[in-house]
């Protein structure tokens, strides 16, 4: 991967305590009412696999998930590769108490590796994406 590459940083603040939105983010029943409905199995424990299609304009994308680290009502990181694309990300989930709410800290790291003449890999793409999911429909969930 390349260094100078900058990550994307998604934040949001959440009304709820940890265990909440660590709950939101870890257990399959919840993320499919607000991430991805079709996600077959999910467990956040490290070297759990899934995989999950996801229908475009531009063609499907095969998510393969890989879970690299846990640290409950923490941090869950997952490495995020798409079947037959190259390239390779790193998407952490960071939970901080912070009076009596929570901030959510979404780390997506290796964008550039993928191919950068799909627009879904593009960094506008992807900042659209996570603030979708992150700043609506996981805000939404969690009212």
């Amino acid at each position: 991967m390349k260094t100078n590459f900058k990550p994307i940083i998604i934040e949001q603040i959440f009304n709820q305590n940890i265990e909440t939105v660590w709950n939101a983010i870890s257990q399959l029943d919840q993320m499919k009412q607000w991430f991805f409905e079709n996600i077959p199995a999910f467990n956040a424990e490290v070297g759990f696999e899934t995989q999950f299609n996801v229908k475009a304009p531009s063609q499907d994308f095969l998510h393969c998930w890989k879970i690299i680290e846990v640290i409950p009502n923490k941090k869950i990181v997952y490495r995020w590769k798409y079947k037959n694309i190259s390239g390779e990300g790193i998407v952490t989930f960071e939970l901080f108490e912070k009076n009596n709410q929570t901030k959510l800290v979404l780390t997506n790291e290796g964008l550039e590796s993928f191919p950068q003449d799909t627009p879904e890999f593009a960094r506008e793409s992807c900042i659209a994406g996570w603030n979708y999911f992150i700043k609506k429909r996981l805000k939404e969930y969690l009212k």
